[in-house]
């Protein structure tokens, strides 16, 4: 259940106001915990919500045409973060495994969409300097996403793992007091 109600928060987090230079979504942290939790067959719905969050996003916040084509990327990128935290979270959860999550999904997304704005947008000259400057104009997004999908992750794996801790010590020294 609580891998479901992180892709609400991640939704949410993406269409609820927020300044332009702030960029904090739950979206990458929701999809490594989404996909350590839940069985791969599963992953249709988080994406599915994701896809029409894009939509609504385009079409509706931002009045822009929606073409399905221009997020084939993003959405491949979802499918893939939830497949990453079935390999790397599923059986074994420690700090530099999530750590190791929260980086390579948002470097991920990273170099991956600047990519494709490189290539398909035509605000960069097509050679090496233009693709330099499409990575650098997204510095500050990555910045936030890096924050935000380390925090996010962080909580969804480190919340349990220490009310599991403090039940486990709080146990022993129920033990003890009554021996």
């Amino acid at each position: 259940m609580s891998a479901y109600l992180l892709i609400v928060l991640a939704v949410l987090t993406r269409v609820m106001p927020h300044p332009a230079w702030f960029n904090f979504t739950a979206v990458g942290g929701s999809l490594l915990f989404f996909g350590a939790r839940r069985p791969l067959r599963q992953a249709v719905l988080p994406v599915l919500a994701l896809m029409a969050t894009d939509y609504y996003l385009t079409a509706f916040a931002y009045n822009y045409p929606f073409h399905a084509q221009d997020y084939l990327i993003t959405w491949v990128w979802y499918a893939a973060v939830v497949i990453l935290g079935r390999v790397l979270l599923t059986n074994r959860v420690s700090v530099g495994r999530v750590a190791a999550g929260a980086v390579l999904s948002s470097t991920s997304f990273f170099l991956a969409t600047n990519f494709a704005a490189w290539t398909a947008l035509g605000m960069y000259p097509h050679n090496a300097a233009g693709l330099m400057m499409s990575y650098a104009a997204g510095l500050p997004f990555y910045r936030n996403d890096l924050l935000s999908t380390g925090l996010v992750a962080g909580l969804a794996f480190g919340l349990p793992a220490l009310v599991r801790q403090y039940r486990s010590s709080h146990a022993a020294v129920e033990m003890h007091r009554a021996a």
